[in-house]
């Protein structure tokens, strides 16, 4: 103990010595520098006017400038100060810096000029010209040997240490900046020895004294050659196609491959190592940024009551997050799993302590608990996120899967209806579309139920619709009217897989490399579109801008993508090679699912929104009357947890097609179980 101490004192001392002592000397002497150069700068003024003959020099010249020079000092020793030249870190001396001692420069030449000439004597109009040239010359001069001394001092070190050696993609602003921190810092052991970039002008050109060797094609090679350990990829302004096309190139070596996720930070000059990072197998999805308007958004959420319900989930959270940036006047998050509620509300406060926050553990299947928070918060906006979304434990919970999922949607629909929400938001998936299962069937009957509640409430026909209660709810709960009439907007937004959310296939190939595999993939031919949480998120809040009540929007997933490819660049990124060091295992198709998703029914069509990555299906017509019937028995039927509930789904979705066909006597014994529990 008493040796860690002495070793914790010693770090103390280091420390100190590093971050104050040291510092405060070199400010010292930089001081006293100042102090001379000012003196010499102007002397050498005089010197270069007189043709370097000091007896050439008039005595009352050399008296004017003795007598000014400490008022002189004390000037330029408070100009350097005033523009933070004694402040900047040496290092990193650069144009900045030489701004600043222009401008400081310009200020002592002004104040020397007026000065000497109003209380001492008029000088040479090349001693005012040259002084102030010569004073900046020196000034900069000393802060720059700061910086080539200690780039020297670290090129001999990263010379005779076992430095990592780095290649760096993209020659540009991004890219020198990377390179300039790898050259100055002294706590990164990295040496950067070549640049890829696909401008011709700039092969064989260099950046600094590192070489630009090629383009895109040259990587393999060059990594062999030069013995590449680390790979940057620092080019922000590049497409997303081109970035992962140079992704999966790099992937085919042993290499670290690191990425640049922000743009924005090129404006500031201010993009450092640590910026840097993991390329993920988002960055292999080949798409480009999502553009929302956000005008529109802030102008839809601002000052407005939003309710989020399954605001803990993968969706429900982000979107939450993004809702907060936005400055509603009530940002409600509802959750049944009070582990993810509470996570995202420490994130929000975190992130945004400003907003108006409120946290709810409820479910929304209880329209008792969904009339309390409805009366008591007023929402004006719902997305409705609330859902049960894993394919295969829905094919063996079918029952759940409409509680949760259906009712629950109608119960929220009706409280939103019932208290005058606005606009309602409903989050659907692609697996909605021909659905071979019964989450995607029972999604689609989420879909039917707000167009259901939506075309009724155009026709004025609200207190037609139903208030569907399970055990002793009813009658807890009476549509009323408030002082405007109903105009609730009720739509839906469609897409498909999302990377990293709950269930994602993604965290589960992660866990398998990480145990030295396989890795398992249901099929070789499988498909799936793809899109990142916080770039479906903010479609849905686009969406919602567009809203005029009963559409369906479809999100614009890109090019659909291989399952098995992106578990081959997953393993590749993890830095193993696929079927030799990992094996990827085929083990069938899951029950209820299918070899691709489909955005689109048949009967469907698109029509265009001002985001080109947003469309809107057409509703297809339903008897609104024979659907609320049929609806209120599928509860009936579903509170009996009974398997029979299939054949009422099929029923309900022509375009149904379960992938479990179920036997003919199968079918007719579970019709007569359905009409024993409706008493038919």
């Amino acid at each position: 103990m008493a040796d860690l101490n002495k070793k914790d004192e010693r770090g103390f001392v280091r420390a100190l010595i590093d971050d104050f002592i040291i510092p405060q000397r070199v400010k010292v002497l930089l001081v006293i520098y100042d102090i001379v150069v000012v003196s010499l700068a102007y002397f050498f003024a005089l010197l270069v006017r007189f043709d370097f003959s000091i007896g050439s020099i008039d005595r009352g010249y050399l008296v004017a400038w003795a007598i000014f020079l400490p008022y002189n000092a004390f000037i330029s020793v408070v100009a350097i100060w005033y523009f933070r030249l004694y402040n900047c870190v040496m290092k990193y001396v650069g144009t900045i810096e030489m701004l600043r001692g222009m401008a400081a420069a310009g200020v002592v030449g002004l104040v020397h000029t007026f000065l000497i000439t109003v209380f001492v004597k008029r000088m040479p109009i090349t001693y005012y010209v040259l002084g102030t040239m010569f004073w900046y010359i020196l000034v900069i001069w000393a802060r720059l040997m700061f910086r080539f001394m200690e780039t020297m001092g670290l090129r001999k070190i990263q010379s005779t240490t076992d430095a990592k050696h780095v290649m760096i993609i993209g020659g540009g602003d991004a890219g020198n900046m990377i390179l300039r921190e790898l050259v100055t810092s002294s706590h990164i052991k990295e040496k950067p020895v070549c640049i890829i970039d696909d401008d011709r002008d700039k092969w064989m050109k260099y950046v600094g004294d590192v070489q630009v060797v090629g383009g895109r094609d040259e990587i393999l090679a060059n990594v062999e050659k030069f013995g590449i350990k680390k790979i940057y990829i620092a080019m922000p302004s590049a497409s997303k196609q081109d970035i992962r096309d140079i992704i999966t190139i790099c992937s085919e070596t042993k290499c670290e491959i690191k990425t640049l996720p922000a743009m924005y930070k090129i404006a500031d000059g201010s993009i450092e190592i640590k910026d840097m990072k993991d390329v993920g197998v988002e960055d292999l999805l080949g798409r480009d940024q999502v553009q929302v308007n956000m005008d529109e958004i802030y102008d839809m959420i601002s000052g407005k009551n939003v309710l989020i319900t399954g605001g803990g989930g993968s969706i429900g959270s982000e979107i939450a997050l993004q809702v907060s940036r936005h400055n509603p006047k009530t940002l409600i998050i509802l959750d049944i799993y009070e582990n993810n509620a509470y996570a995202i509300q420490q994130k929000i406060k975190m992130e945004n302590p400003n907003c108006n926050l409120v946290v709810l553990i409820g479910s929304v299947r209880d329209s008792r608990r969904l009339d309390d928070v409805f009366r008591k918060y007023r929402p004006d906006i719902v997305y409705h996120a609330a859902a049960h979304k894993h394919v295969p434990l829905m094919e063996d919970s079918p029952c759940e899967a409409i509680k949760n999922n259906v009712i629950g949607t109608y119960k929220t629909a009706y409280a939103a209806m019932t208290y005058g929400v606005k606009r309602f938001v409903l989050i659907s998936t692609d697996k909605a579309v021909n659905p071979t299962n019964v989450m995607g069937a029972s999604k689609r009957l989420c879909e039917l139920v707000i167009q259901t509640f939506d075309k009724m409430i155009k026709q004025g026909r609200e207190s037609e619709i139903p208030q569907l209660c399970t055990h002793y709810e009813a009658g807890n709960t009476k549509l009323y009217h408030l002082e405007n009439e109903i105009k609730t907007e009720f739509v839906a937004v469609r897409f498909g897989n999302v990377l990293g959310s709950n269930g994602s296939v993604i965290p589960l190939f992660k866990e398998q490399i990480h145990k030295g595999g396989p890795v398992t993939v249901t099929h070789p031919d499988i498909i799936r579109y793809f899109m990142t949480i916080p770039e479906a998120a903010s479609l849905v809040l686009q969406a919602g801008c567009y809203a005029k009540g009963g559409e369906i929007f479809i999100l614009d997933m890109g090019e659909p993508v291989k399952i098995v490819d992106l578990a081959r660049n997953l393993i590749k990124l993890s830095g193993f090679e696929p079927d030799v060091d990992i094996k990827i295992e085929y083990v069938g198709l899951r029950p209820g699912e299918k070899l691709y998703e489909e955005k689109l029914m048949d009967e469907e069509g698109l029509t265009r929104t001002p985001n080109k990555l947003i469309h809107i299906a057409k509703p297809i017509y339903i008897s609104e009357d024979r659907f609320l019937s049929d609806l209120a028995d599928l509860m009936v039927v579903a509170y009996q947890d009974t398997d029979a509930i299939r054949v009422m789904v099929s029923d309900m979705v022509d375009t149904f097609r379960p992938s479990n066909v179920i036997p003919g006597d199968l079918i007719k014994q579970y019709r007569t179980e359905v009409n024993c529990i409706l008493g038919k």
